[in-house]
């Protein structure tokens, strides 16, 4: 598929800045080149292969000098796209799809979409840097995704293990009564069903199963946890140190800024990321702020866990909570502060430096 509006390629000197950008697929990703004036000079689709990835940055450098591009979707279908970008010295940018009312009005095609991505980095629409995803805090955001499911599955298997319990025979569930999780699951998995010809014995082989299967999950959820730990540590080791802040919640905190935490040049910047810089909502007389709904919300949920965590064991925490509440505000209020004011930035931007 191929488009061209405006200047043919033999029209550009070799040292014209062009930009290059990109509507990602699963399977092929659409690529356009506009120059610094917004001119497209051509679109085309590339496989999402290592040679199609190859094929498109020779493509787009042929037009003249490439810096940067404006990528849809940096952290799924073009993750792999933005690491090789990353690694050619190509500044990639991350855009956000087009909005409905804009569809409504242009149209909506692939080519369209490459067009819009680079547009938006030409005019400052897109600012973000995407993440680089190629270090420690990658293995971080895998082992963390592999464990929230870990957890999920042995969540389940314990309900079902519960249910089945309520329904089996008497005399078993007397006999596994009143016995804690670790105690019912350790009992179960010493059942013996023997030859199966009876519900009571189906109770009992799958009431085995499932305990099997929570244990072999617990396992997985401690190696997972460890591998976390000894990944936090080496990138950034006095994170752990914090009061609050254990390897889930590092992990959070990290893998929302990315391997490349410089691409967050404020303290500001931080706080937008993480939900936790307020808006504003004023109007005429009324002066006023809201609840920042936006940014990363698993991040604003680590820093929430954090506050509550200090303001039980923190003294600091625990005096500035009651100089605010002295001073008119209500603690949901202090607890927004408190979020805003958390330290972890500082730890984060010095992983960034030491680099």
């Amino acid at each position: 598929m191929t488009h061209r509006d405006a200047a043919p390629h033999g029209d550009l000197p070799a040292t014209e800045e062009v930009l290059l950008g990109v509507d990602t697929h699963k399977d092929t990703h659409v690529a356009a080149v506009v120059t610094v004036l917004g001119t497209v000079l051509d679109s085309r689709s590339f496989p999402a292969t290592a040679d199609g990835y190859r094929q498109l940055l020779s493509w787009a450098r042929s037009f003249g000098v490439m810096r940067r591009a404006g990528v849809e979707c940096t952290g799924s279908y073009g993750a792999a796209l933005t690491r090789y970008l990353q690694a050619e010295d190509v500044s990639v940018t991350e855009v956000n799809q087009p909005d409905k009312q804009a569809r409504r009005r242009h149209g909506k095609s692939d080519s369209v979409d490459a067009h819009a991505a680079a547009h938006a980095v030409l005019s400052g629409r897109a600012t973000a840097t995407a993440k680089a995803g190629h270090g420690s805090v990658e293995m971080l955001r895998l082992f963390k995704l592999a464990k929230a499911s870990a957890i999920k599955s042995r969540t389940q298997a314990i309900n079902q293990l519960k249910a089945v319990l309520v329904a089996t025979d008497p005399a078993l569930r007397e006999n596994l009564s009143g016995l804690s999780i670790a105690r019912l699951v350790r009992a179960c998995t010493q059942l013996d069903a023997g030859t199966i010809s009876t519900a009571s014995d189906a109770a009992r082989h799958t009431l085995r199963l499932l305990a099997r299967r929570v244990q072999n999950l617990s396992e997985e959820i401690n190696d997972l946890t460890t591998r976390m730990k000894h990944a936090v540590q080496s990138t950034a080791p006095t994170l752990l140190d914090q009061h609050g802040v254990g390897p889930d919640i590092a992990a959070c905190l990290l893998v929302a800024a990315g391997d490349n935490p410089e691409r967050l040049h404020s303290e500001a910047a931080f706080a937008a990321l993480a939900g936790v810089s307020p808006v504003e909502a004023s109007s005429g007389k009324t002066q006023r702020r809201r609840l920042n709904r936006g940014g990363d919300r698993q991040a604003n949920a680590a820093l929430h866990f954090i506050v509550l965590s200090r303001l039980r064991w923190d003294h600091r925490t625990q005096d500035y909570m009651q100089r605010r509440l002295a001073q008119g505000k209500t603690r949901r209020e202090v607890i927004r502060c408190l979020m805003g004011l958390s330290g972890s930035w500082e730890r984060l931007r010095s992983v960034a430096v030491s680099r």
